[in-house]
């Protein structure tokens, strides 16, 4: 029997089963995925979208589905915050929690801090997140009236997105059938990308001269410690007859190259995931909605916004950005995360263009190169803008980027340039890549405030006072 046919025959059988059952089993499922952590290990988006399609076949109706699974997913949050006030403290002081260590732990404190209820909504988003994320506030001391408006937010538009796209897809039942078990899957797949991006940008941030990096720790394998011993006069003499000015340049130019193969890494990476994920499956469907509501004018008037919006006037909008900023501050440094986070803010972006090309010919993945380099562009404007800007500000930023990162992917779909799969693998790639980024300045932004911080001897006296 086959995955597919088995998952037919599941959901043939849970039709048949009392509605009264399959209520209390979803909310249970629900509820636990935060209360008993369990969604560490099973998410509960494949329940959901169960409780949507089982409303498109009539087992169940809609709005009580709705209202029993926001009620579960809200109790099992407040679960979980409560054993986190409860259970916080103890958990710190256990041996375990003594593992983690204390400076863990004050950054987690920090993070809930700093972005409070938005954290907690943004986090009922993220499999994973939603899980941990109502304990850590419980323990960070977060005021449950600030939780509760924030938690029931999220909860509400995670349910209805989840429960409605179930129910929408009940048109496609063997189609839905075969993509449970797929989606699964292209999710691990994404978790371990988002995974590397993040150890990716941590290493850029803490090593932000990479081939440097790189090179110091190959002089430490055997056959060039023994080049070193044997020829280190040699490669002395060269390396001052090179010049600061040139090695500088050759040192930027193999960071680049450096760059180019990550960006290969990325790309390819997102094309497992999104060719895991069945998405291509619905990819005709996807096309023929949009195919039957062309008309003339809106089709002028979407190449339009189409052949404006295009990746080279965004790299070159970054570009003067970048410089403007670089012109105002000179905050960078003569190593390449200073140069591509500040000046050569559009140097990412060109690489990844070159990229998504390759791909486009088909010898890496399929992808749109439009949605990659906007993607990337628009969130590389986003957060260079919002870097110093205030949290209305910076909202504003980002929400600008979304919408014109879901406005450029819905025209090239309603034009019929690109397929559904192509599309978001394109945008997984850019965001993917500018987070690399985005992680790595960050990193290096705490690195050098932990630098300048002064530090305090065992009584809380300053040690450069003494």
């Amino acid at each position: 029997m086959t995955r597919g046919a088995g998952v037919h025959e599941l959901l043939s059988s849970v039709q048949h089963l009392p509605s009264w059952l399959i209520y209390v089993v979803a909310a249970l499922v629900v509820a636990a995925e935060t209360a008993v952590i369990v969604g560490l290990v099973a998410p509960g988006e494949a329940t959901l979208l169960l409780v949507g399609f089982l409303a498109y076949t009539g087992t169940l109706r809609l709005g009580p589905a709705l209202l029993v699974m926001i009620v579960a997913a809200t109790v099992g949050d407040a679960v979980a915050f409560r054993a986190g006030r409860r259970y916080g403290p103890r958990l710190r002081a256990s041996r375990w929690g003594a593992r983690v260590g204390p400076h863990r732990w004050a950054r987690a404190d920090a993070m809930v801090a700093r972005m409070g209820g938005r954290g907690v909504f943004t986090a009922r988003w993220v499999a994973f997140a939603r899980t941990l994320v109502p304990r850590l506030a419980g323990a960070a001391g977060m005021p449950y009236r600030r939780f509760a408006p924030w938690n029931l937010a999220g909860v509400i538009t995670w349910v209805g997105a989840s429960v409605l796209a179930g129910r929408l897809a009940g048109e496609s039942y063997h189609t839905v059938s075969r993509l449970l078990g797929q989606a699964t899957g292209a999710v691990l797949a994404l978790v371990a990308a988002l995974v590397a991006v993040v150890l990716a940008g941590r290493w850029l941030g803490r090593n932000p001269d990479p081939v440097r990096a790189l090179l110091k720790r190959a002089a430490r394998l055997p056959p060039v410690r023994w080049l070193s011993a044997r020829y280190g006069l040699l490669f002395f003499l060269l390396s001052m007859r090179f010049g600061p000015t040139w090695a500088l340049l050759a040192n930027l130019t193999a960071g680049v190259g450096l760059l180019f193969l990550v960006a290969l890494a990325v790309a390819g990476t997102m094309r497992v995931a999104v060719r895991h994920s069945g998405l291509a499956l619905v990819d005709g469907v996807i096309g023929g909605w949009f195919a039957a509501r062309r008309t003339p004018d809106a089709v002028e008037v979407t190449q339009l916004a189409v052949s404006v919006l295009r990746g080279s006037v965004l790299i070159a909008l970054v570009a003067v950005v970048a410089a403007v900023q670089a012109w105002r501050h000179r905050p960078w440094q003569a190593d390449l995360l200073s140069v591509v986070g500040t000046i050569g803010a559009f140097v990412p972006l060109v690489v990844l263009a070159l990229v998504t090309e390759l791909a486009a010919d088909g010898r890496v993945a399929q992808f749109s190169t439009q949605s990659a380099v906007v993607t990337a562009s628009l969130c590389m404007l986003a957060w260079l803008l919002s870097r110093e800007a205030r949290w209305p500000v910076a909202v504003a930023l980002w929400t600008t980027a979304v919408a014109g990162v879901v406005g450029i992917g819905g025209a090239r779909l309603y034009l019929g340039l690109s397929t559904a799969s192509g599309t978001v693998a394109a945008v997984l790639l850019g965001a993917a890549w500018t987070a690399v980024f985005m992680v790595a300045w960050a990193t290096r932004d705490r690195a050098l405030a932990a630098g300048n911080a002064p530090r305090r001897g065992p009584r809380g006296d300053h040690l450069a006072d003494r």
